[in-house]
Parts: C-alpha cells; sequence; structure tokens
C-alpha cells in the first residue's frame, strides 16, 4: 500500500484540538484527589503520578472504542448504499466511489467513513485494487465486521457472482451484527454506571464524614502508622478498580 496521505489507526485515538488538555487536566485533577483524601500532601503527587497516567490511557482507550463503533456503524450505511449503486448498473469500484455523497450528505464531510471513501478515492486513481484497499480499511479499523466484509467481497470479486446482492446481504449480516452490539452495549453502559458510582462512593463518604466531624481523620495523616495505613487502603481500592476494569473489558470482549 503506497498512500499514506490521511491514513489513520482506529486502534489509537487520534485527539482532537482541545481534547488531549482536557485528558491531562482530568487526570491531573484525579490525581490530586487521590492525593489530598489519602495523604493530605502535595509531597504524595509525584508517587501517585501512575495513577494519572492510568486515567489518560483509559480515557484514551475508551475514546478509541468509541471511534471504532462508529466506524463500524457508518461503513454499513456505506455499503448499503453501495449494493443499490451495483443494482443500478454501477461497478463495484465506481459504486464505493459515488457513495461518497450520499455519505457526506447523511455524517458530513469530517466523518470517519467520508475520509476512508477519499483514501479509498485516491487509491483507486494510482492503481490500487479496491480488495487491497478493503482490507488495508479492515487492518486499521479493529473492526471484525469491516474485517468480515473485506473477506467475502475478496471472495466474491475473485470467484464471481451477485455482487449487489452478496454486498446487500453483508450488510445485513453486519447490521445485525452492529445492532444487537449496540443493544448489549447499552445494558453494560449501566453496569459501566454502577462501577462508576462504586468508584467514587468512598470519596464521597470521606468528605461526608471529614465536613461533618472535622479532624476525625486527622490521626491518619502525617504520622508513619497512619500513611502505611492509608497506603494500604490505596492499594486495595485501586486493586478493586482494576478489577472491576477487568471484568467490564471480558463482558464488552464477549459483546
Amino acid at each position: 500500500m503506497k498512500i499514506n496521505s490521511g491514513r489513520r489507526e482506529y486502534c489509537e485515538y487520534r485527539w482532537k484540538k482541545g481534547e488531549r488538555a482536557a485528558a491531562v487536566l482530568l487526570s491531573a485533577g484525579i490525581t490530586g484527589v487521590f492525593s489530598f483524601f489519602f495523604y493530605r500532601s502535595i509531597w504524595a503527587l509525584p508517587a501517585l503520578s501512575p495513577v494519572g497516567v492510568f486515567c489518560y490511557r483509559g480515557i484514551r482507550k475508551r475514546r478509541a472504542e468509541r471511534c471504532r463503533e462508529e466506524m463500524a456503524a457508518q461503513f454499513r450505511e456505506c455499503i448499503l448504499s453501495a449494493a443499490t449503486l451495483l443494482q443500478a448498473g454501477y461497478s463495484a469500484e465506481n459504486a464505493f466511489l459515488e457513495c461518497g455523497r450520499d455519505m457526506k450528505m447523511m455524517f458530513g464531510d469530517d466523518a470517519p467513513i467520508c475520509r476512508e471513501l477519499d483514501i479509498l478515492r485516491r487509491g483507486l486513481q494510482i492503481n490500487i485494487t479496491l480488495e487491497e484497499l478493503l482490507q488495508d480499511l479492515a487492518a486499521r479499523s479493529g473492526c471484525e465486521e469491516i474485517r468480515q466484509f473485506a473477506q467475502i467481497f475478496s471472495l466474491a470479486k475473485r470467484n464471481g457472482g451477485n455482487m449487489a446482492a452478496i454486498i446487500r446481504s453483508s450488510a445485513a449480516l453486519i447490521g445485525k451484527q452492529i445492532e444487537l452490539r449496540m443493544e448489549l452495549g447499552m445494558l453494560l453502559s449501566g453496569k459501566r454506571m454502577e462501577l462508576n458510582i462504586m468508584k467514587g462512593m468512598p470519596f464521597g463518604i470521606l468528605a461526608y464524614i471529614s465536613l461533618g466531624n472535622p479532624g476525625y481523620f486527622d490521626m491518619l495523616y502525617h504520622s508513619p502508622a497512619g500513611i502505611a495505613l492509608m497506603s494500604g487502603c490505596l492499594a486495595a481500592y485501586l486493586g478493586a478498580c482494576l478489577l472491576g476494569e477487568r471484568v467490564m473489558e471480558q463482558m464488552t470482549a464477549e459483546v
């Protein structure tokens, strides 16, 4: 593949303007909260910097997942439009080129699918086959549905057949997979909210007791025994958070 301009790896999130700074500030704020509640000292910030790094990576990972889901949904609309054009007599290459207009009307010029169709157009202009371009998109997107379609399309082009019917049936199958994953994702979003509530609950309890009884936790800070106890509590809390995230990842992977 010799065309590199605009090619994007969807496994890594590409920050938009201002998003990186917002993520850094949020991660730094979370680190500051940990420093205050567990140690009441700014000197704990350097030691707790891995917490901020973990939060930053988590934000980036979740944004990348949302981009892949968006790409899969838009790709489904793209191949449905391409199937309609194939039935009207277009070749497969021209169908994918022409459906770019529909995608721009549906999602806007800056949509991921529109950028990918522009890459596809430039690739066809320099005689890269449509099969190679779709396989490249499948590899970069990290979407199982796009990978399946690229394989089906490559086999259909190689062996012949009714391309319009093949693409339409593939689009229907991919659409069902995407809809099912979205429904299950909505169910899992409730579990994600519960996990986030559980993560914030210890801080809420500490804040409530501290405000209602000033000085109640003073013995836990600025003494070797208190620092050791709070460090143990921090380790237990972080371990519980990591376990919760691992369970959510496994549930998401099964979806």
